[in-house]
């Protein structure tokens, strides 16, 4: 048991952390929700109300899908894209797809190599790509639900205002959609950027995103 708990402490341990901090959002939210309730005159609502509403709903789904979208652009991107002395970055004399040989498919496939990294064709192809595709997937996913749970929140809001509600189509070309949308998408993009650049320099002893500490500082595609 304790053999198990190590060696998938950092997915549990993550999982844990996730958990915590969406409860913590939770309670934070419905107080900040509630307290706005009493500032416009109107009636608190419970914490079971709250989780069921848009407004919760909109804000979990806009961090997930800006989220998704840079793990999507990130697995893509480094396939060909390469940042000279980043533990991030494949080595400078690999971009692109690798050879067969490199990546263990089709004919080069060993007895621990996954059934489908076997095959040929469409289901090769598949699973060659199925990290990017599901996380691209998911980032539409979320992103759908943002604007779903979106328009349902500003609606609400509209309504507040005794103005008219908008259809979902419509919602899509508002300030609202767009300004959640792109200052989270701004956010990851400067961290992925950040995660890309900062370790060229500087280290941290032990960790796989981080060259070995007395790596030099052009050296790439090396983890510590």
């Amino acid at each position: 048991m304790k053999r198990r708990l190590r060696d998938n402490s950092l997915g549990l341990v993550f999982g844990l952390l996730f958990v915590l901090v969406l409860a913590g959002q939770a309670i934070a939210g419905h107080a900040d929700y509630n307290q706005q309730q009493v500032t416009e005159g109107l009636e608190r609502i419970s914490l079971v109300r709250y989780l069921t509403s848009a407004s919760f709903g909109v804000d979990v789904a806009e961090n997930w899908q800006s989220e998704y979208l840079q793990f999507f652009l990130y697995i893509f991107l480094t396939v060909w894209l390469l940042q000279r002395g980043s533990p991030e970055s494949k080595p400078l004399d690999k971009p692109g797809l690798e050879s067969d040989r490199e990546q263990k498919v089709g004919a080069y496939a060993d007895e621990s190599s996954p059934s489908w990294a076997r095959e040929r064709g469409l289901r090769l192809w598949l699973y060659a790509n199925s990290l990017g595709l599901v996380m691209g997937l998911l980032f539409l996913l979320s992103w759908l639900a943002q604007s779903i749970a979106g328009v349902a929140a500003y609606n609400e809001r509209q309504l507040g205002d005794l103005e008219d509600p908008v259809s979902w189509a419509r919602y899509l070309t508002e300030p609202d959609f767009w300004n959640r949308t792109l200052q989270n998408w701004q956010s990851e993009l400067l961290a992925v950027a950040s995660m890309a650049i900062l370790p060229i320099y500087l280290r941290q002893r032990g960790s796989p995103q981080s060259k070995p500490v007395g790596a030099a500082h052009d050296a790439t595609g090396i983890e510590g």
